[in-house]
């Protein structure tokens, strides 16, 4: 039994995940063995067991400082940081573990983090997933390799394992906690594989083949999920026809790359389903939302970033970070016409009616730009111009206590026209 050397080439630095049990002790001989590592040791104490996992850290502290192996230990409460995350407990405990290491690794400067998964851990991970409904991805089984994270003993099963500790007098450390059914991957063990094996003795093999053809037919379809995003998503949105005229294994995974956190399927089919009507229309997903626009699919926060209200008074400086704008108002005698495409804005200064405010839209808002000779509804104005809805709620408007003066991009209303001897609010508007 051995670890293929390109795997791990020589000289590399590793920590090796070691709970005392079977798996992690042939693994972690077997990396000594070799002589042509730089090796760490690495336990972690969940504090679950009592004395038990004090027993444990205090085999692997020994078999370490026999082979003047680098060891190194951390303890935690698995228990109490479930509750605190409203996890379950086998779930705190492995994130609890994957931090350590990885905090570790960045001290030691490690090229590698090694753990002990077998054959029958992945078989065991496939079930699991099996048994909630997964699709390729979660029946893909454990990954050989995550990043600097490895698996080198994912293709050897329990028996072999067991082989080797036999024939090269390696100790271990049962668990206890192995032996009960409160788990839900003991229970498997226990109940399920040995039916299995019944019908294929080597069950743990054929289910490793079975994920490790899923697992390139996911990162195929992967990647061209990922080929379609490069060519159609512009940082905001997706066309929604070039969407559609994908096949659903594609357009499934497209929507999954684009949205944070893990989606459920029923979240990924009711996106689906959205992304076949027309017209414009909202969904709300965890963290998320959809917005079907103008042939398009938009992607968002869970809430759009509205102006809020903000008061401006002359001899003021007034940042609107939802716009990425800068307002500064300042009283002068009137200075003539203004030509710089609506970044400097002129109000007649007896015409504002009690305070102007930095807003965004608001349901019934009309303006009556200077020139144009008609009032129009901000709905209409802004409909003609093609805005798509956050863009709508991002665009400026200055309003006083009677109704709109101002919306960025348009000229002034008519009501506050400014001729020569008119003391006038300048509003000068800048990038911020």
């Amino acid at each position: 039994m051995n670890i293929d050397r390109s795997l791990i080439p020589a000289g590399s630095r590793v920590l090796c995940a070691v709970s005392g049990g079977a798996d992690s002790m042939c693994l972690l001989h077997l990396l000594w063995s070799r002589g042509d590592l730089e090796l760490s040791a690495a336990h972690y104490e969940h504090g679950l067991r009592g004395e038990e996992s004090l027993r444990d850290a205090r085999f692997v502290e020994d078999f370490c400082r026999e082979r003047g192996i680098p060891f190194v230990m951390e303890r935690g409460d698995a228990g109490a940081y479930a509750r605190e995350k409203g996890l379950g407990v086998e779930e705190a405990a492995r994130e609890l573990r994957y931090a350590f290491l990885e905090r570790e690794a960045e001290k030691l400067h490690c090229d590698w983090i090694v753990t002990a998964h077998t054959a029958d851990d992945n078989a065991e991970t496939l079930l699991l997933n099996l048994c909630r409904g997964a699709g390729a991805a979660g029946l893909s089984g454990i990954p050989p390799r995550r990043g600097r994270i490895l698996r080198p003993l994912l293709a050897s099963t329990r028996a072999e394992i067991e082989a080797y500790l036999a024939e090269n007098h390696v100790g271990h450390v049962e668990d206890s906690s192995n032996d009960s059914d409160a788990y839900r991957r003991n229970v498997l063990r226990h109940r399920v594989t040995p039916v299995l094996r019944e019908l294929n003795p080597r069950f743990a093999e054929a289910a490793g083949r079975t994920a490790a053809l899923l697992r390139r037919d996911e990162d195929c379809l992967s990647a061209l999920a990922a080929d379609f995003l490069q060519r159609e998503y512009d940082g905001e949105s997706l066309p929604l026809s070039a969407l559609r005229s994908l096949h659903p294994a594609l357009s499934s995974r497209v929507l999954r790359q684009l949205c944070p956190g893990s989606l459920g399927q029923e979240h990924v089919e009711a996106a689906l389903r959205f992304c076949a009507g027309e017209g414009l229309a909202y969904l709300d997903l965890p963290g998320l939302r959809l917005r079907r626009e103008q042939g398009r699919l938009f992607f968002s926060e869970a809430q759009s970033a509205r102006i809020p209200d903000r008061p401006l008074r002359p001899g003021e400086r007034l940042e609107i970070p939802e716009a990425g704008l800068a307002l500064r108002a300042d009283l002068v005698l009137f200075p003539g016409e203004i030509y710089d495409l609506f970044k400097t804005y002129l109000f007649k200064f007896d015409c504002i009616c009690g305070t102007l405010y930095c807003t965004g839209r608001r349901p019934g808002d009309r303006l009556h730009p200077q020139g144009r000779g008609c009032g129009k509804s901000l709905h209409d104005l802004f409909r003609e111009e093609g805005l798509t809805q956050t863009q709508r709620d991002r665009r400026l408007v200055l309003r006083d206590e009677k109704g709109v003066l101002a919306v960025l991009g348009y000229p002034p209303d008519e009501r506050v026209r400014c001729a020569p001897g008119d003391l006038c609010l300048r509003i000068q508007i800048s990038d911020n």
